[in-house]
C-alpha cells in the first residue's frame, strides 16, 4: 500500500514529463478519475467490517487525492498558472509520502491486531485500547492523520490540493473554474465520510467492552512490533511541523515534471513555503496548547483521589456488550444514504412470538465493481480459454512445433 499502488502515479508522472505540456482535458479526466476513486473509495470503506479490508478500499480513496492533486498540476500547467501547476503537484507528490507513513502505521497496528487477539472482525472486538495502548494510540494517530485533520501530515498536503482548487476558481478567465469546485467538494465530502469510517473503526475496536472472549486474552505486541509503530507515528507530526523545508524538495520535483521549468522556484515556491510555513505554525503552537491544557489537568489532579467507577447504564444494573454499537450500526445512517451503489446484503431470523427465542441480523457489502463488471469478464475469458485447453498437448515435440511455426510466422511478416 505504501509503495506499490503509487507505482501508477509515478509513471504518469514520468510519461507527463516526456510528453510536454498538456491539453487541458488530461487534467479534467484525471480530475474526475480522481474524485470518483476518492468518493467511492471511502463510501466502500464505511461498509467494512472487515478491519484490513477497511484500510484498503482507504489506499483506493487517497489515490483519488493524489489524482485530484495531479489533475490541477496538469490543469495549472495548460493555462499557464505556475501557483496552481506548482500547488497540485506539490500536493500530490507531499500526499504520495505522507500516504505511505499513516497508510504503512495503519496496516501495521492492524497487523498488532491480528497478531493478538487472532481476528479481523471489528463485529468480535472491543475494549482493546486498555489491553493495547501503544497500539490503540498509534492507531488513533494514523486515523486523525488520514483524515486530514492538522496537526498531522495529511491536512499538509490535502491543504494544498485545496490550495491549487481554490486558486482555479479565484483565476476566472482559466477554463479550470469548474474542475476546482469538483475537487473542493470532493476533498470536503471525503474528509467527512473518512472521520466518520475511521470514528467507527478505532471506537468498535479500540473503545467499549469486548464482545467476544477471545478479547479478553488480547495483550499488546513485543517491542520490535511496537516501535515502528511509534516511529511513524513521530514521522505523521514531524511532517507536518517540517512542511516548509519539504516546499524546496516539492518545487524541484514539480520542475522535473514539466522539464526541467525553472520557474517553479521563482514566486509561486515562495508563496507556497509561506503557505506551509503557517501550518506548521499553527500545528506548533496547537501541540504547545495541548500541552499546557495536559499540564494544568495534571496540576488539578495531582492532590485528588481518582476512582474508577463502571460506566452510567440509565439504571439498567446489567449492561452487556450486545448494547454496543457495532461498526454495521454505527455508518448505517451513512451507509443507507449510498445502498443502492453499496449493494448490501442482509440476513437475518427476526423475532416473531412474544417471547422470541434466538435471533440474527447480518448485513455485508459487496464490491459492487467486482460482482458486476471484472467478474462476468474474467468468468467469460475463462470459459473461452477452457475451449483452447486442447492445444495443451503436453509433449515436448509439439511445444518446439508451435514455436517452430511462430518463428517462421513472425519471419513471414518481416519479409
Amino acid at each position: 500500500s505504501g509503495v506499490m499502488i503509487k507505482t501508477g502515479i509515478y509513471a504518469l508522472l514520468r510519461i507527463i514529463s516526456i510528453i510536454g505540456p498538456p491539453p487541458p482535458w488530461w487534467g479534467w479526466v484525471i480530475v474526475a478519475a480522481g474524485a470518483s476513486s476518492g468518493l467511492i473509495g471511502v463510501v466502500f470503506a464505511l461498509a467494512q467490517h472487515d478491519l484490513k479490508r477497511l484500510l484498503a478500499y482507504h489506499s483506493v480513496e487517497n489515490i483519488g487525492i493524489i489524482a485530484m492533486g495531479l489533475g490541477l498540476g496538469l490543469l495549472g500547467w495548460s493555462y499557464g498558472d505556475r501557483l496552481v501547476m506548482l500547488a497540485g503537484f506539490a500536493g500530490c507528490l507531499l500526499h504520495v509520502i505522507n500516504h505511505a507513513i499513516f497508510k504503512g502505521l495503519l496496516f501495521m497496528s492492524a497487523g498488532s491486531v491480528l497478531h493478538a487477539t487472532g481476528c479481523r472482525d471489528m463485529e468480535m472486538m472491543g475494549g482493546l485500547l486498555k489491553k493495547m495502548p501503544v497500539t490503540g494510540w498509534t492507531f488513533l494517530t494514523g486515523s486523525a492523520a488520514i483524515c486530514g485533520l492538522p496537526p498531522l501530515n495529511g491536512f499538509v498536503s490535502e491543504f494544498m490540493i485545496y490550495t491549487a482548487a481554490l486558486l482555479c476558481v479565484l483565476n476566472q478567465h482559466t477554463g479550470a473554474v469548474l474542475p476546482g469546485i469538483v475537487v473542493i467538494g470532493a476533498l470536503a465530502m471525503i474528509g467527512g465520510l473518512a472521520a466518520a469510517c475511521f470514528t467507527k473503526a478505532f471506537g468498535v475496536v479500540f473503545l467499549g467492552e469486548p464482545r467476544s472472549a477471545e478479547m479478553t486474552k488480547a495483550h499488546e505486541c513485543c517491542w520490535r512490533m511496537r516501535l515502528p509503530m511509534i516511529c511513524l507515528a513521530a514521522a505523521c507530526l514531524a511532517v507536518a511541523l517540517a512542511a516548509p523545508l519539504t516546499v524546496p524538495a516539492l518545487s524541484a520535483a514539480a520542475g522535473n515534471v514539466v522539464a526541467g521549468d525553472s520557474g517553479m522556484e521563482g514566486p509561486g515556491s515562495a508563496t507556497l513555503r509561506a503557505i506551509t510555513l503557517c501550518l506548521s505554525a499553527a500545528a506548533a503552537g496547537f501541540l504547545v496548547l495541548l500541552l499546557i491544557l495536559a499540564r494544568i489537568r495534571h496540576c488539578l489532579l495531582r492532590r485528588r483521589a481518582i476512582s474508577i467507577a463502571p460506566t452510567w447504564d440509565c439504571g439498567f444494573a446489567r449492561p452487556t456488550a450486545r448494547m454496543q454499537y457495532t461498526a454495521a450500526s454505527f455508518a448505517q445512517p451513512v451507509t443507507n444514504l449510498f445502498r443502492n451503489a453499496l449493494d448490501i446484503q442482509t440476513q437475518g431470523r427476526a423475532p416473531k412470538e412474544f417471547f422470541p427465542g434466538k435471533t440474527s441480523f447480518s448485513a455485508h457489502a459487496d464490491d459492487t465493481a467486482n460482482r458486476y463488471f471484472f467478474a462476468p469478464i474474467f468468468r467469460s475469458v475463462d470459459r473461452f480459454l477452457a475451449r483452447l485447453l486442447w492445444i495443451q498437448e503436453g509433449r515436448v515435440q509439439v511445444y518446439v512445433l508451435y514455436i517452430t511455426v511462430t518463428l517462421l510466422a513472425l519471419l513471414l511478416v518481416a519479409l
